[in-house]
């Protein structure tokens, strides 16, 4: 996992210097594509969904950034590759060393999927027509600058999770607000007076990430007792500086826009502030530029080989036992702030509901909290470090954040607090983010996806294309794979029980019988699929688990196995669980729905008409009065 560039010599500082300008042109080119489409899809008011005029002009500014992206990020290839060969130039260009670097060494393939990424939004810019193309393309572009970083000079530091996660969290947040001014300052005086009060709410919370995994990543990468009068510490502190002034100029935005209304805001100066702000973040940018080309300064002398920090980018940790299980924590900064950011967001839609003078069920909200818990230890606690080094603890990490923490979840029903929190339109024509999102839980492919045969294929049908494939040991191996591999254990899981169990709407609600059926599939599926690990004989990981040389794990088979005992175990206890609600469920509706009968025909009563069950049986006896005449 260590950068290239750390052990092969350099090209020069005429090479190295191309490289920063490189990284800084892209940088500055990326954060105004993600100005121009935040803009236009969150910023600006739309139409039904449709772009108006003043965000169709916006498309221009996106797709001329995305160009300029792309000649930067070639460059940004043939530069870096230079440099990391120790070579000039034109060495770079012969095919089958340029080809060999972006098919067959990672960085060259993060590096190569980032022009992708640009050369996608170019493509598209101009054709986009709805905000949710908008937000389509946005999501590309971020994931296009964020890619490189997993092969960043941070993957090479001891704490590899903390590292890597707080600076693509601080990259995202930089870009969302350095992109956010500057489209204000692309904007016209009204249209500015529209966006600035929603960016102003948006600069806050990307504010504080940058802050926070700034902060993190420095402390990951940096000894601060050893290395601290270094120049790479310099520039740290520089950006810190900048950062703080930064701060003070978004609290000046901010106490503005609080005390004046929109007619009395004096825009021109308000501008003008703006393009100092602007400035400020360039200047960020560059040194942002310069410390991603060049290494953090070593501790001193060169430390020893480690299996388990090369491969798994953490130290190796003493064997098992109750107290590490729990007390154990290595953050894994990605998923921290994801989750973070979940309980933050579920924390202010019950306040304002409680402000509203609505009530949400306490029990959700610490179902809720269990689920988070589960995934932190999952991910970040104790069970995530030793998933790293066995199967069987693996194994005991994947029933958590498939099974057991997604049941947590659904029944703390986020969608359910989301559709009663979020802002709609701000006018009358505007579709907003709350209508945005019951378009999506209501389109054809939310609609197939929560079919609940589909739910259980990708449910149980993805633990047999994940562990009987290559797919397994590949993903172990860098810490994009093993991101990927969780989190796809924890939306699989959340998809089915809210499927099964969920009390959050759902477009294509399955009857109980139905559901009471995918769970007995779903345990049979997964029995077999435990039975299958446990009856291997050969090892799934691809060399993952041998490599560690873990000293408490003896017969790696036998882990193997022993790892499908385990699913087996944890598996079946949730589906029962969710087996017993789903009856309860079921019981109660019917339990409703009698009610709902005895309650309508009380009224029918009362306004001295039938009810269906009294017609039914005047009908009934009619046709016997008949029968009887007629013989």
């Amino acid at each position: 996992m260590m950068h290239l560039a750390a052990v092969l010599p350099s090209a020069g500082p005429a090479v190295n210097a191309l490289v920063t300008i490189s990284k800084f042109v892209g940088m500055t080119a990326s954060i105004a594509v993600v100005g121009s489409l935040l803009a236009s899809g969150f910023l600006l008011e739309n139409k039904a969904g449709f772009l108006t005029q003043n965000s169709l002009r916006l498309r221009a500014v996106t797709f001329w950034s995305a160009i300029i992206w792309i000649v930067a990020s070639i460059g940004n290839i043939i530069f870096t590759l230079a440099n990391i060969l120790g070579q000039s130039i034109s060495a770079v260009f012969e095919m089958n060393t340029l080809q060999s670097f972006l098919t067959q060494i990672t960085l060259g393939q993060y590096m190569f999927f980032q022009t992708l990424a640009s050369v996608f939004v170019a493509i598209f810019a101009m054709r986009i027509k709805k905000i949710g193309g908008s937000i389509w393309l946005l999501a590309m572009a971020l994931l296009g600058i964020v890619a490189p970083i997993f092969q960043s000079h941070s993957a090479s530091s001891g704490s590899h999770a903390l590292a890597i996660g707080s600076l693509v969290i601080h990259v995202v947040a930089i870009s969302m607000w350095v992109g956010g001014v500057f489209s204000l300052a692309l904007l016209d005086p009204a249209d500015r007076a529209t966006a600035t009060p929603r960016f102003s709410q948006l600069a806050l919370w990307a504010a504080i990430g940058v802050v926070a995994s700034g902060s993190a990543n420095a402390w990951a990468r940096l000894n601060f007792a050893e290395a601290w009068h270094s120049t790479y510490a310099l520039v740290v502190i520089g950006k810190i500086v900048l950062t703080i002034a930064l701060i003070f100029i978004g609290y000046l935005h901010r106490q503005n826009l609080s005390f004046k209304n929109k007619a009395t805001v004096n825009w021109p100066d308000f501008a003008k502030l703006i393009v100092i702000e602007l400035g400020i973040m360039i200047t960020a940018l560059a040194l942002g530029a310069w410390l991603s080309s060049n290494r953090p300064p070593s501790p001193g002398a060169n430390p020893k080989f480690s299996a388990a920090i090369t491969v798994a980018g953490l130290s190796m940790p003493d064997s098992p036992s109750l107290k590490n299980v729990f007390f154990l924590y290595n953050p894994d900064a990605l998923f921290l702030g994801f989750l973070i950011l979940a309980v933050a967001l579920y924390i202010l839609g019950v306040i304002k509901l409680t402000r509203r003078g609505d009530k949400w069920p306490v029990g959700r909200t610490v179902a809720f909290a269990l689920g988070i818990f589960a995934i932190d230890l999952a991910t970040s606690g104790g069970i995530g470090i030793y998933a790293h080094f066995s199967f069987s603890y693996h194994m005991i990490a994947h029933m958590i954040l498939g099974m057991i923490a997604p049941i947590g979840l659904v029944l703390g029903a986020p969608i359910t607090l989301a559709l009663r929190t979020l802002p709609q339109g701000r006018t009358q024509e505007e579709r907003g983010i709350r209508n945005q999102v019951v378009m999506m839980l209501h389109s054809r492919w939310s609609k197939t996806i929560v079919n609940p045969v589909v739910a259980l294929a990708i449910f149980d049908g993805s633990l047999f294309i994940l562990y009987f494939t290559s797919l397994f040991g590949g993903m172990m191996q860098s810490h994009t794979g093993h991101f990927a591999m969780n989190l796809h254990f924890i939306l699989a899981g959340f998809l089915f029980f809210h499927v099964i169990i969920g009390v959050d709407p759902n477009p294509n609600r399955a009857p109980y019988l139905v559901r009471i059926m995918i769970l007995f599939g779903a345990m049979s599926i997964h029995a077999f699929f435990s039975i299958a690990l446990m009856s291997a004989t050969t090892l799934l990981d691809g060399g993952y688990f041998a490599q560690l040389h873990t000293p408490w794990v003896g017969n790696l088979l036998a882990d193997q196995r022993m790892g499908g005992g385990i699913g087996w175990a944890m598996g079946e206890i949730p589906i029962l669980l969710a087996l017993v609600a789903t009856f309860i469920q079921w019981s109660r509706d019917d339990t409703k729905e009698t009610k709902r009968i005895d309650r309508n025909a009380e009224r029918m009563a009362a306004m001295g008409q039938p009810d269906d069950l009294a017609k039914y049986n005047a009908y009934l006896s009619d046709l016997a009065e008949r029968d009887r005449r007629n013989n």
